[in-house]
């Protein structure tokens, strides 16, 4: 029996090897290459570049300058130096509106923090509908002004729906936004209403990352719902939280529209957030240099409250594998 034996692969000579090999490219097209990415980037930067620097960078800078100075439209800004600052230490109407600010922002974050994780896990364990969700985020595709007239409408003592329902229950009318008690944790509420629904979609998309797989294995050892929740949810679900509540905190402190269309600061500065007493400094008094000032002393207490939550929760690391 003859046996074929397979002849050998042929192979070029070492000379057409290398001429057939790609040749890498030169330094000089390498470079020029380069050049052409950066242009393409900036390019596409561009936009987005020019509207950080008129609209944030430049602000910014020009109220860091206004905070030195004594401006009100009318004249050129005269330097004052720290005075604005001394100005705003012993100013007790500001520490008050800090003081409600810090309060609004404690409701606020605590109940809509909770009620988002609570419809994301529902959402997440329970239901992934499309329409489900799009129910949610509705009341999010409401402006903030529009959703303060529709409450103010609601929890109007006379002819609001809400106090309508309480009257027909044999309560006594509850004068929700023109009561000192209630005026601040309404205003909270209304907000969680229409942000509620964004917090969770958020939250949703970071339990939507932890593999299903622990589930299951946790449910072969027999964990209850409620167990699974605190060793595997919130852990894994933890980077997701503390960047959703920086945002949440950081909007929070900027609270002014909800303010401005049904209170008013009202009653007896009761609702007379930081950002309320700032628009009214610069365009009610025409003080824009101290306004300025307290616009800079909440970006600093902004700053700070944000090294800290990002510290403290650990935002920048994950705990899956």
């Amino acid at each position: 029996m003859t046996i074929a034996s397979s002849s050998p692969p042929s192979r070029l000579p070492l000379g057409a090897a290398e001429e057939a090999r790609p040749k890498p490219r030169t330094d000089r097209a390498g470079a020029r290459e380069t050049r052409g990415d950066g242009r393409l980037a900036a390019v596409f930067l561009a936009p987005a570049l020019l509207g950080f620097t008129v609209f944030l960078l430049w602000p910014t800078l020009r109220g860091i300058y206004l905070s030195f100075t004594r401006f009100n439209l009318l004249t050129p800004a005269e330097w004052v130096g720290l005075d604005n600052y001394v100005r705003m230490v012993h100013d007790p109407i500001f520490w008050d509106s800090l003081t409600v600010t810090v309060e609004y922002v404690a409701i606020n974050i605590g109940v809509q923090t909770v009620s988002a994780l609570a419809i994301a896990v529902l959402l997440q364990r329970l239901t992934q509908s499309a329409v489900l969700r799009g129910v949610v985020l509705t009341p999010y595709l409401m402006s903030n002004v529009v959703a303060g007239i529709v409450w103010l409408w609601i929890l109007d003592t006379q002819l609001g729906i809400g106090n309508e329902i309480i009257a027909g229950l044999g309560a006594d009318r509850i004068p929700f936004l023109a009561d000192e008690t209630w005026a601040i944790p309404m205003i909270a509420l209304i907000n969680v209403w229409r942000h509620v629904g964004y917090t969770a979609l958020l939250l949703f998309a970071g339990l939507q990352a932890i593999p299903s797989d622990m589930y299951e294995a946790a449910k072969v050892d027999g964990a209850s719902e409620w167990r699974m929740f605190w060793r595997i949810t919130m852990p894994l679900l933890r980077p997701v939280l503390a960047v959703v509540l920086i945002m949440t905190v950081i909007g929070s402190f900027q609270v002014f529209d909800t303010v401005a269309v049904t209170t008013n600061g009202g009653p007896a500065n009761a609702t007379n957030v930081l950002q309320f007493y700032i628009y009214g400094a610069a365009f009610g008094r025409f003080q824009f240099g101290y306004a300025s000032a307290m616009s800079v002393a909440l970006l600093v207490v902004l700053s700070a409250i944000t090294v800290l939550q990002y510290r403290l929760t650990r935002a920048g690391q994950t705990d899956l594998g």
